[in-house]
């Protein structure tokens, strides 16, 4: 399979986090008048939404940018959780294992492209 493909595997891998993301952040603050949210969560989750639905413009060229786009908006969703409710660690740590083989395989296949010349 040439590197373009893999390009093409990957940057449609970071475009679903990343609307899946964005489809979050903006229902999470969509709700926040039934529900409310501490102020720190709001104000994160309002820079994180904008960083997530800017990045389809301003990252578009940079992998590297959507990656730390898509761990900063997943953090400031689950890191003030965890502070909160620290019992939810535990579910947390049992997602982690397929998010981390998820995560080694975008970035296994973001490096697949560079620095080899395509086979003719």
């Amino acid at each position: 399979m040439s590197a373009q493909r893999w390009d093409k595997v990957e940057l449609a891998a970071s475009y679903t986090l990343l609307v899946i993301l964005a489809t979050e952040l903006l229902t999470r603050l969509g709700l926040v008048t039934m529900f409310p949210v501490p102020t720190v969560d709001l104000v994160l989750s309002i820079i994180a939404t904008v960083l997530v639905v800017g990045s389809f413009w301003f990252a578009r060229h940079s992998r590297r940018l959507r990656f730390a786009i898509i761990a900063f908006a997943s953090a400031t969703q689950l890191v003030p959780m965890v502070i909160r409710q620290p019992i939810l660690l535990l579910p947390l740590l049992g997602a982690a294992i397929p998010v981390a083989i998820m995560l080694w395989a975008m970035i296994a296949l973001s490096k697949k492209g560079q620095g080899t010349a395509p086979h003719s």
